[in-house]
């Protein structure tokens, strides 16, 4: 068995390419998560103000959608895409590079100016460079390389808040939010390692690219496609209640006087889903029908969180929280497949982008609606995070069932059910 798991990844041509990805998109994820709390720590530091350090990871976070279709469009249409990337996850570390010196220094905002332009290359640090692990690997690695660039999503989640905190404890939060822009500056030289080929000129190709037509292609796409469709609109509704569990885990840790838990929980959620997206890497649970994966998966999420507001200690609340958190790994990674399984090409990083944008805005409405219910207390505010995966879940059956645009992999599956 041990030799089946490990046949995808163990020839060159596979290893090779997914290493220098990997090479990319780690430093690349991580500066992207520890720059949230560097921000804060750095206008606290200097500004003494948490209301500016709010605004900065707006700014960030906000052109994570907004600036989704620009980027996905242009990185689907740009003939040098290894180019096009590398100055863009380049322009991201500059950004929070520059940031770093100009706070306190310069005025506020411009200071915003640089977060909300580095913030539009965010796009390309997810979505973006997930897109290019098709045009990297063989279709028989495919399911597998998503799985571990899920867990690159979750080393980052784990490990970038932590070393920013770390680092602005150590050397000072300016400093740390230089060190992540270099992080960032570091997955762009890596960038240049990666083998993409050149895309074919066409002359009507850079004229074309931000019609507004075109701009609005991959949302079209989504709403007719209904895999796509469906993935979409179910991962991001259960998003909205995983975004709201930083909120709830720091109620829970002051009602249950266990100041740990606020970060704890936290992390035992992100391990937990690290785990998961390594389980489905060793062995997937479908090849072929990537968008069922995710509809089984958020009740999967839904019922350790529903018991984790009912259980009294705070042993079994950590336990649930990672039970919960390592279903999210399987739902992310077949996200990802049905994504890349269901996306026309000429579309794939538009639709990765978008996605990947109104994911990360469900998950700051989420933060944001369950910090205006902080009254109602942490196990009823569990039990909404819980019900947002049920409703996740019919919605996104619903929409897989109405009638739209069906791909033809739903229909004739022997073509993709080769191993990936």
């Amino acid at each position: 068995m041990a030799a089946t798991i490990a046949t995808p990844f163990t020839s060159a041509p596979v290893a090779a390419p997914l290493a220098c990805y990997l090479g990319v998109a780690i430093p690349a994820r991580l500066a992207d998560e520890g720059a949230r709390v560097a921000l804060v720590l750095l206008a606290l530091a200097r500004e003494h103000s948490a209301s500016l350090g709010g605004l900065l990871v707006a700014a960030l976070m906000v052109p994570h959608v907004v600036a989704a279709p620009v980027a996905g469009v242009l990185a689907d249409r740009v003939r040098h895409r290894r180019l096009f990337h590398g100055l863009g996850l380049a322009a991201y570390g500059t950004g929070l590079a520059a940031t770093a010196w100009a706070l306190g220094r310069l005025p506020t905002p411009f200071v915003l100016f640089l977060v909300l332009a580095a913030g539009c290359c965010a796009p390309l640090v997810t979505g973006g460079l997930t897109s290019l692990l098709a045009e990297l690997l063989p279709e028989r690695a495919l399911t597998r390389a998503f799985s571990i660039d899920s867990t690159t999503y979750n080393l980052a989640g784990i490990l970038g808040p932590a070393l920013a905190a770390t680092l602005a404890t150590t050397i000072g939060p300016g400093a740390a939010l230089f060190t992540l822009g270099a992080a960032a500056l570091t997955g762009a030289c890596a960038v240049a390692l990666l083998r993409l080929p050149t895309r074919p000129r066409s002359k009507h190709r850079a004229t074309a690219a931000l019609r507004p037509a075109v701009l609005a292609a991959g949302a079209r796409e989504i709403a007719h496609n209904s895999p796509l469709r469906s993935v979409t609109w179910a991962s991001s509704i259960g998003q909205i209640g995983i975004g709201a569990l930083p909120v709830i885990t720091a109620l829970l840790a002051t009602e249950r006087h266990a100041g740990w838990a606020a970060g704890g929980l936290m992390t035992a959620f992100a391990a937990g889903a690290m785990a998961g997206s390594l389980t489905y890497a060793v062995r997937p649970w479908s090849r072929t029908r990537p968008e069922r994966v995710v509809l089984l998966c958020l009740p999967l999420t839904a019922l350790p969180l529903a018991l984790a507001a009912c259980v009294p200690g705070m042993a079994p609340t950590t336990a649930l929280f990672a039970l919960a958190g390592w279903a999210t790994g399987p739902l992310f990674s077949a996200l990802l497949i049905a994504r890349e399984r269901y996306a026309p090409q000429p579309l794939r990083t538009q639709i990765f982008t978008l996605g990947a944008g109104l994911k990360s805005t469900a998950a700051a409405a989420g933060a944001a609606g369950i910090g205006a219910l902080g009254g109602l207390g942490a196990a009823p505010l569990l039990g909404l995070a819980a019900s947002a995966q049920i409703v996740a879940a019919g919605i996104g059956a619903v929409l897989l069932t109405h009638s739209g645009r069906r791909h033809p992999a739903q229909q004739h599956e022997e073509p993709h059910g080769s191993p990936r």
